[in-house]
C-alpha cells in the first residue's frame, strides 16, 4: 500500500511539473485604462486563453509595468513579453512606421488604416528595424483621423492656427507647425493636465482618447472634419519570448490576431456611431471646417512634409520612397477590392 501511495504521489508530482511546464504567462504593458484603443489586446488575451485551455495567459497591465514612452525599451530587455507604443513617442527608434503618420495620407476609415499598417509592418525594413529592439510587430491599433478639441472661440480658419499651442505628436505635430502652430508631444496621459493648466490650447486625438483621457470635458468645440492624419501605435512582442513558445501556443497567438482586430474595428465603430450624442451631452460645439481651409492646410503641410520625410529616410539608408509608394498602392488596391 505504501509503495502504491508513493507511486501515486510521484505520478501526481510529475503531472504537476508537466502542467507547470506547459503553462505560459506573458506580461503585457499598456497605459491609461481599458478603452477602445486597447480592445484588440483584451480580445487577444481572451482568445489565446480559450484556444489553449487556459495554458497561455496574457496578464495585461495598464501602467504598472512601464511608462508608455518606455515600452519599446522594456521589450528590448525582456522586462515584459508584449507591449503597445506609439511611433511618435520615439521616432528615432521606429523610423519606418512613421510613414503611416505622414499628414493627409487620405486614409478614409479604420479598414483602410488597418490595410496600410499591415502592408508597412510586413515590409522587410520594418522587420529589420524592430529586430534591433528584439521586437516583432504583431498588430496595429487602427485609429480614425485625429481632430482637435479646444477652448474659447473655434479655430476654423488657417490663420487661427498661427501660434496655437497644440498637443500633437509625429507627423501631425509637423503639419500644425507648417501653418504656424506650436506642437508639444506630451503623452496621452498628460494631455488633460496640459489642457487644464493652459500649457496647450488644443489637443489632437482620436475620439476614444478624447473620452478616455478627459480632454472632451475641457472642450468648448471639436473639429469634425479637419482630418489631418493619425498616429500609428503597434503592439509588439519580445522576439525571444515568441521563439520560446510551443508550436501550439504560437499558433494560438498568431491565429487570434485577425479576430482580435475585427473585434477592435467593430467596437470602435460603435463608439463612432455614438459620438454626436457624446458631444451634445457634454455641450461641445461641432465645428465643420471649410473645404477651402482644409485644401490650404493640405497644400502647406502634406507635400513639403512628405518630401522632407522621404529625403530624410533615404539619407539614413531606409527606403523612404518605397514605403510611401507602398502606402499609396495599398490604398488603391484596397479600394479596388471593395
Amino acid at each position: 500500500m505504501r509503495k502504491l501511495m508513493s507511486r501515486t504521489a510521484v505520478a501526481a508530482l510529475s503531472m504537476a511539473f508537466v502542467t507547470e511546464a506547459m503553462a505560459t504567462e506573458w506580461n503585457v504593458s499598456l497605459w491609461g485604462k481599458r478603452r477602445a484603443f486597447t480592445e484588440h489586446v483584451e480580445k487577444l488575451a481572451e482568445l489565446v486563453s480559450e484556444k489553449t485551455g487556459g495554458e497561455f495567459t496574457l496578464n495585461i497591465s495598464y501602467g504598472g509595468l512601464s511608462k508608455n514612452r518606455e515600452n519599446l525599451d522594456g521589450i528590448s530587455i525582456g522586462a515584459f513579453e508584449m507591449a503597445q507604443f506609439c511611433a511618435g513617442y520615439h521616432r528615432d527608434k521606429n523610423r519606418v512606421i512613421t510613414v503611416l503618420e505622414l499628414p493627409f495620407l487620405g486614409v478614409a476609415n479604420l479598414e483602410e488604416e488597418l490595410a496600410v499598417s499591415k502592408a508597412v509592418y510586413g515590409h522587410p525594413a520594418a522587420t529589420e528595424e524592430m529586430e534591433q529592439w528584439n521586437a516583432m510587430l504583431l498588430m496595429t491599433s487602427p485609429m480614425p483621423q485625429y481632430n482637435l478639441v479646444g477652448t474659447g472661440e473655434p479655430r476654423d480658419a488657417l490663420a487661427d492656427f498661427d501660434g496655437m499651442r497644440v498637443r500633437a505628436t509625429g507627423g501631425l505635430g509637423k503639419a500644425f507647425e507648417a501653418v504656424g502652430g506650436v506642437p508639444t508631444s506630451v503623452t496621452a496621459t498628460e494631455a488633460y493636465q496640459a489642457m487644464e493648466s493652459g500649457v496647450v490650447d488644443t489637443v489632437a486625438f482620436a475620439q476614444h482618447a478624447h473620452l478616455a483621457f478627459g480632454t472632451i470635458n475641457q472642450a468648448d468645440w471639436w473639429t469634425a472634419n479637419l482630418n489631418p492624419g493619425t498616429v500609428n501605435c503597434p503592439v509588439v512582442v519580445n522576439i525571444d519570448a515568441y521563439d520560446m513558445l510551443s508550436d501550439e501556443h504560437r499558433a494560438a497567438l498568431d491565429s487570434s490576431v485577425d479576430e482580435a482586430l475585427a473585434h477592435y474595428v467593430a467596437n470602435y465603430g460603435t463608439l463612432l456611431e455614438k459620438w454626436d450624442s457624446v458631444l451634445e451631452e457634454k455641450g461641445v460645439q461641432k465645428v465643420e471646417i471649410d473645404d477651402g481651409v482644409i485644401a490650404e492646410f493640405r497644400a502647406k503641410a502634406a507635400d513639403p512634409i512628405r518630401a522632407a520625410w522621404i529625403a530624410d529616410m533615404e539619407a539614413q539608408g531606409l527606403p523612404g520612397q518605397d514605403l510611401y509608394d507602398l502606402v499609396v498602392k495599398t490604398l488603391e488596391d484596397h479600394r479596388a477590392g471593395n
